[in-house]
């Protein structure tokens, strides 16, 4: 799979691409990103059907794929949950996925999001078996999973299913050793079962790079320190093992600083690390929601509750306390019907989170905060 990685471990994820106020892709900052990216060596991209509300296949169509040649990029695509419930709709959803990304293949195509509820969902629907099928056919080159659960999850689902041939899995100093994430638990069974490790949540959805500022200040107390998300990204890439660690990029300072320091890449040095170990205690101690923002949840919510947007607010609150996240929430991320309160309890977020995070429990708490 070499040359789908290619001799750089900075991918670009397109979950979190720039959006104008309409609610559309900025296609022409998007292709100035694109065109950058290309320029300096890099060429790995990751999208999947629902990202940036269904706008991010079509983007890199309208960005990438119109405007170079298919051997200067590689493309990887997924299988999402939501977005099929028989076995009969998957190549139909399949091929709306090629000719929205304007390719006749995809160079990786990964059943999204795989975890224990998720798992027997694609075995019913014959979902692996359909994918590889495609492989035969060339319209996949490879086939693997993105992953969201335990060890012991990801170890039965590489058991039954030995072709799988790539590992997608959250990866990052702060949920290392975190025992609802277990990175490093996760890594180890790739590890064992000879897999290559893609890394999504390297800087933890912008966490670790919004650091509470004792955490800041650690990492620039360090000799010619760098950016906070180059830390957290080169943390993961020095593992032996991981192939790509996914930065999902929204502007175009984010592609110079990480293809900055990725064009060369360099493990994390003894201090570095040791610097980083007191952020993680740091970070650790500030009993943050560990949302990532991926706003799958808000897909499933039938009253259109912002949930992300309002952890972010409970956490920016507990962080610096101030009087400006009481006035966000009740004037700008809320409208009536859409507020912490009016959660129906109905769990569908909770079933689709990848954190498996109580939602509804945490939504109490933002309501006991904010809704007074």
């Amino acid at each position: 799979m070499k040359h789908v990685f290619g001799d750089k471990k900075l991918g670009f994820g397109c979950m979190r691409l720039p959006v104008l106020e309409n609610g559309e892709v900025d296609t022409a900052l998007f292709s100035k990103m694109v065109d950058l990216f290309l320029e300096r060596g890099f060429t790995y991209f990751d999208t999947a059907h629902g990202y940036v509300g269904g706008k991010s296949e079509s983007a890199l169509k309208t960005c990438l794929t119109s405007r170079y040649p298919r051997e200067r990029y590689t493309i990887t695509d997924k299988l999402s949950t939501h977005h099929f419930n028989s076995e009969e709709e998957i190549r139909p959803l399949f091929e709306s996925q090629l000719a929205a990304v304007g390719v006749d293949y995809f160079d990786l195509y990964l059943m999204h999001a795989q975890d224990k509820n998720i798992f027997p969902k694609f075995k019913k629907c014959r979902a692996y078996e359909t994918a590889l099928q495609l492989k035969e056919e060339g319209k996949i080159h490879h086939f693997g999973i993105s992953f969201h659960d335990r060890a012991d999850v990801l170890e039965q689902i590489l058991t039954e299913y030995p072709q799988i041939e790539a590992v997608q899995i959250q990866f990052n100093y702060a949920d290392y050793e975190d025992p609802s994430v277990e990175s490093r638990k996760c890594y180890e069974v790739c590890v064992k079962h000879g897999k290559p490790v893609i890394v999504m949540e390297p800087v933890k959805g912008g966490s670790l790079v919004n650091l509470p500022a004792e955490a800041q200040k650690v990492l620039d107390n360090l000799d010619s320190p760098r950016s906070a998300a180059s830390y957290a990204i080169r943390f993961a890439a020095g593992f032996d093992g991981i192939c790509m660690v996914l930065s999902g990029m929204g502007d175009l300072d984010m592609v110079e600083d990480n293809t900055g320091y990725m064009a060369d890449f360099s493990p994390l040095s003894e201090k570095e690390q040791a610097a980083v170990n007191e952020v993680t205690k740091i970070f650790l101690s500030q009993n943050l929601i560990p949302c990532t923002a991926c706003r799958y949840c808000m897909e499933e919510c039938p009253k259109g509750i912002r949930i992300p947007d309002l952890f972010a607010l409970l956490n920016a609150k507990k962080r610096f306390g101030n009087w400006n996240t009481d006035y966000y929430y009740s004037n700008i991320q809320t409208t009536e019907g859409t507020r912490a309160k009016d959660c129906l309890k109905c769990g569908k977020c909770e079933k689709i989170c990848p954190q498996h995070l109580p939602i509804r429990s945490l939504l109490n708490d933002v309501s006991a905060e904010f809704d007074r």
